[in-house]
């Protein structure tokens, strides 16, 4: 039993792939302990890199088909116009489903500013009209007490029951109507609200709108224009209320444009665009490629956003032409594609073997390059010996 154990023993200390030398048969030398020094020195380096390496996230990119349904596109702005004032500036938009947004007001801010950019005065655009007193009734005379108010949309009701309280409603029914209001000071609700001299009095002002609108997650565009728009015969059209040329000057710059919520790493390339032109009168195009992106944090939390490229075109206005309506128009598009980011730790296992590499590679390294320079420092010594006993 004991010599079968022996010979087990035996067999197992011929496998070791690290035979012991007698200390007697050392050699220490000087650059051998520079070398030591030296490869401990970029050992601890390398180590402590790879520790903070491993103690940073990494973020994991992939590409899958987007197969999401129904969902909801949101988009958030900030825009300044310095030459378009704020009564006259309208956000409308549309997508190729057919659903249609004019004159959005709702989550829509607007501040009048003057030529310098400073702010004039900031309001909440929504909807509602103003209190008045003694307004027109539709049938001609003047509100009494105790009866309901209904005023006249001046020839633009579509059934008997319909009324215009306020100027606003006059311009939508006009609107619906395919009409443009040129003639607001002859309008009661009009010249009760003083609209014609509100415009007057934002003569030489610009406007800063920003907030969000939610749209169908399909091709769209939305746009910002001087006048309200309306449909008529399948044509967009604008109601630029007769007002001076100047009023459809559309430098503008764009502070933030975003397709979703903020998420780590995401650039907007149209953020802090500026756009002036000698001749600024015309139509300035965006066309936008929307990437869904999905976003996971460490922790796990999921971020639904996206991310898009654009390229624009400008078009000098031609009066006369349909087409060629004043205003800053976004085209957009969604990719077929969604990027997924997810942030990972490096596992242990891998941050190990980089350890492991790491002594090895660098014992390794330091071995040859002392192995090397010892047999050459012995082949100078017996050079300089033979050199002497010669």
């Amino acid at each position: 039993m004991s010599s079968t154990m022996s010979s087990i023993l035996n067999k197992l200390r011929n496998l070791d792939a690290y035979p012991k030398i007698n200390e007697d048969f050392y050699s220490r030398t000087l650059s051998g302990g520079l070398i030591t020094l030296l490869s401990s020195l970029v050992m601890l380096f390398l180590f402590f890199s790879e520790f903070s390496l491993y103690l940073h996230t990494v973020t994991q990119t992939k590409l899958l088909v987007d197969t999401s349904r129904g969902e909801k596109l949101r988009i958030t702005f900030d825009v300044t116009f310095p030459a378009i004032r704020c009564s006259l500036l309208s956000l409308d938009a549309m997508d190729i489903s057919g659903e249609q947004h004019l004159d959005i007001r709702h989550d829509i801010f607007k501040k009048r500013i003057d030529a310098h950019g400073n702010v004039i005065e900031v309001k909440q655009d929504v909807i509602g009209a103003p209190k008045i007193e003694k307004p027109l009734q539709r049938h001609g005379g003047r509100l009494e007490h105790n009866e309901t108010y209904c005023g006249s949309c001046f020839g633009a009701e579509t059934s008997d029951d319909d009324c215009c309280n306020s100027c606003e409603e006059v311009q939508d029914a006009y609107r619906k109507k395919g009409w443009a209001l040129t003639n607001a000071d002859m309008i009661d609700q009009c010249k009760r609200e003083g609209f014609v001299q509100k415009v007057k009095d934002e003569e030489g002002e610009g406007c800063h709108i920003y907030g969000s609108l939610e749209v169908n997650k399909v091709a769209g565009n939305f746009h910002f224009s001087p006048g309200k728009s309306f449909h008529q015969s399948n044509f967009h059209l604008l109601d630029l209320l007769a007002f001076q040329r100047d009023s459809y000057n559309i430098t503008h710059s764009i502070n933030k444009l975003a397709f979703g919520d903020y998420f780590p790493g995401v650039t907007n390339p149209l953020d802090g665009v500026q756009w002036m032109n000698e001749n600024p009168y015309g139509m300035y195009q965006y066309f936008i490629k929307v990437v869904p992106t999905v976003y996971t944090s460490i922790r796990g939390y999921n971020i639904q956003s996206n991310q898009y490229s654009v390229t624009e075109h400008f078009r000098s206005s031609e009066f006369g032409r349909p087409e060629s309506h004043p205003g800053v128009f976004f085209f957009y598009d969604l990719s077929p594609i969604k990027v997924t980011y997810k942030e990972e730790h490096i596992s242990f296992l891998h941050f190990l073997t980089n350890i492991c590499a790491i002594i090895g590679g660098t014992f390794a390294m330091a071995g040859i390059i002392d192995a090397f320079i010892y047999h050459g420092q012995k082949t100078i010594k017996k050079k300089m010996e033979i050199g002497k006993f010669g």
